[in-house]
Parts: structure tokens; C-alpha cells; sequence
């Protein structure tokens, strides 16, 4: 059976605990609803941005934006169309590649409801993620499908091959033997991130498919990650840490055909995950009112738009005056206003200061 090969050096001990420290904080923060659906989707823009970036795509991160929002509405459109209604100008596949990845981040979403640390990985689930990503690129009998030829993967820079994956005779029973190692209860007392590496490494080894492999490699990775209790309220990107220096990802990944030991590969893994996670902490105590917002209401609470529209501004001043409020909310009617305002001084939010014209609003959580 598989049996990966690493040291649980003073490095990925720290970048572990980092990693477990920053969960901690995301995970108890007491974000209003409506701003963790915006993370989440701030995180799945990321993911589809960077993670076909660094396959080449060259769409910018706005032209990717903007195609991954009107997605849903133009599902199964071809790809021109999809270009012409959001006014992008780009190679069919460039813009295939985005509605592919999305539904990949999509389809590990729902596997993330079984989210039991002794849950079985699949060949299928592996194959069908494989077909969501090149759907449309690669002729059918492709997608989802193993290789069935040899392939070299070479550096980008000099072109010189970097990398010789198996023989595609070799590759079911590699990944059968991966998998059974992936779920057996030996694998399972690893550290859930060090296994979301390792998977992340083994199957870009295997080189399963054609084409895609990096992306099916992270999308796995994520996987793993969510079901095994570190989905992080899906306000992550991996893929952003790697499309930021190509050149070392690579390197780290190619470090293990060298060595024959995961350890610098999972040292570099765990601490891209700790330096993403650690940039969304802080943006998370900063848009939270920080922990005295749980201390002092007990529970999350559920804002309408307007309502944090509302907070943001008074966030950022002392008081807001119905003048202040009708600039803020433009088309809105004053009593409408005055509502979400009781509202929020319903819910131990904002106080009135004053009975007159000249009255005002503050935030308590200051």
C-alpha cells in the first residue's frame, strides 16, 4: 500500500499551530451572515482566478469576476456567448476554464455535507471532478477518463522535462493504492491538513489525466480539507498562494521526485494555507467588531443590507444624523430608514442620542 514519506520537523509544527490558531479565530468570530456569504464568495472568485492563472489562463482577475458572477445565469451557454454578454474579449477556453472551475468549487461544496473524518474518497469522486474541469475542452471520452498515453511535464522556462509521471497502464492501480491508503484508519490519525497535502502532491504525481491535473490535484485537496472539519467557513483560496510565485510551487512540488520525502513539499503547504488563513483572520476581526460583538450579544445576529450598510458607516464615524442616513440609503424613504434603525437599537446595536431634529445614532460596540 501507499506510504508517504515525511518528518514532522519544527516547521510544520509552527505552521500547523499558526494554521489551528487562525481556524480558531474565523471559526468564533461572530460575523454578521450577510458578510460571511460575501467572504465566501470573495474566496470561490479567488480560487477560480488563481487557480487557472497558474494553468495559463489569461484572463485578468476582473475579467474572471465578472464571468464567474453571471455564471449561473448563463449556464451551459457556449463560451462566446458567455464573452458577449459580459463584454469580455478572450479565447473560448480561457473563459470554458472559468465556468469549469466554478462548478468543480460547486460539486466539492456538496460533498462537503458529509463532512465525517471516516468518509471514503472515490476514484468516482476523482473522475468527476476531472470531467467538471475540462467539460467542453477535452473531447468526451477524455473527461473524466484516465490517460491512456505517456506524458512529460516540462519546465516552463527552459522546456526541458522536469517530470515523467507514470505509464498510464500503472495509473488505476496507483490510484487505487492511494486511496485505500487515504482511507484507511492509519492514514486518518495524520493531521487533516498534512493529508489534504499529501493528496494534493500524490495525484499531481499520478498525473491521472491528459489535462487538468493541477486543478483536480487542488480541488481533491480542498476536499479533504472540508470534510475533515477545516472547511474554515469556505473563506480560503489556495490557489491564490501558489499563482503568486509559480516558480516555488513547482519547485516544492518537484522537491519530492528528488528526495523521495514529502517534508519540504508539506512545509511549503501548510504554510501557504497558514499565510491565507492568516490574511483572512484579520479581515474577519476587523469586519466582526471584533470579539465584543459575541461577548456582549452571546450569538450572531442577521443584518439586512441596508442595516450593515448602516454599521459599516458608523464604524467609520461617531454618529450619523437622518441626513447622513438618506445620503447613505439614496431611493429609500425616511420610514423606511427609521425601521431598519429601531432595528438595529432592537438588537443592543446602535443607540438613539437625543429626542430632537438634532438627534443622532451611535454604535454600543465601540
Amino acid at each position: 500500500m501507499f506510504e508517504p514519506k515525511f518528518t514532522i520537523t519544527n516547521k510544520l509544527l509552527f505552521t500547523v499551530g499558526k494554521i489551528e490558531a487562525s481556524k480558531g479565530v474565523i471559526d468564533s468570530a461572530p460575523l454578521i451572515p450577510a458578510w460571511e456569504k460575501t467572504f465566501q464568495e470573495d474566496a470561490a472568485i479567488r480560487s477560480v482566478h488563481y487557480g487557472t492563472h497558474l494553468e495559463g489562463n489569461d484572463l485578468s482577475f476582473g475579467q474572471a469576476k465578472l464571468i464567474f458572477e453571471q455564471a449561473e445565469e448563463l449556464d451551459d451557454k457556449p463560451a462566446r456567448i458567455v464573452a458577449s454578454n459580459v463584454g469580455v474579449v478572450a479565447r473560448d477556453r480561457d473563459i470554458q476554464e472559468i465556468l469549469n472551475y466554478r462548478k468543480v468549487l460547486e460539486y466539492v461544496d456538496t460533498l462537503r455535507a458529509t463532512t465525517q473524518r471516516f468518509t471514503r474518497y472515490t476514484e468516482e469522486e476523482i473522475k468527476e471532478i476531472h470531467r467538471l474541469t475540462v467539460d467542453k475542452i477535452l473531447e468526451p471520452d477524455k473527461a473524466g477518463h484516465y490517460r491512456t498515453s505517456r506524458v512529460v511535464v516540462k519546465d516552463a522556462a527552459t522546456g526541458e522535462v522536469s517530470f515523467r509521471p507514470p505509464n498510464p497502464v500503472e495509473v488505476p492501480y496507483q490510484v487505487e493504492h492511494f486511496l485505500e491508503w487515504l482511507n484507511s484508519f492509519v492514514s486518518k490519525e495524520i493531521h487533516p491538513v498534512l493529508r489534504a497535502g499529501i493528496t494534493h502532491y500524490e495525484l499531481v504525481r499520478i498525473h491521472p489525466f491528459i489535462d487538468g491535473n493541477g486543478r483536480v490535484s487542488r480541488a481533491m485537496a480542498t476536499l479533504v480539507l472540508f470534510r475533515e472539519g477545516y472547511d474554515i467557513k469556505r473563506f480560503f483560496s489556495l490557489e491564490e498562494q501558489y499563482d503568486k510565485s509559480p516558480a516555488e510551487y513547482y519547485q516544492a512540488l518537484q522537491s519530492v521526485s528528488i528526495t523521495g520525502d514529502l517534508t519540504q513539499w508539506l512545509e511549503y503547504f501548510t504554510f501557504g494555507l497558514a499565510q491565507e488563513l492568516e490574511s483572512v483572520k484579520e479581515k474577519v476581526r476587523e469586519l466582526s467588531l471584533d470579539e465584543r460583538m459575541l461577548n456582549r450579544l452571546g450569538q450572531q445576529i442577521s443584518l439586512s443590507d441596508r442595516q450593515i450598510k448602516i454599521v459599516e458607516f458608523l464604524r467609520e464615524h461617531e454618529a450619523m444624523y437622518m441626513k447622513d442616513a438618506v445620503h447613505l440609503l439614496p431611493m429609500i424613504s425616511e420610514d423606511t430608514i427609521l425601521r431598519d434603525l429601531k432595528g438595529l437599537m432592537d438588537k443592543d446595536l446602535v443607540a438613539k442620542v437625543g429626542r430632537t431634529k438634532g438627534s443622532y445614532y451611535s454604535l454600543k460596540l465601540r
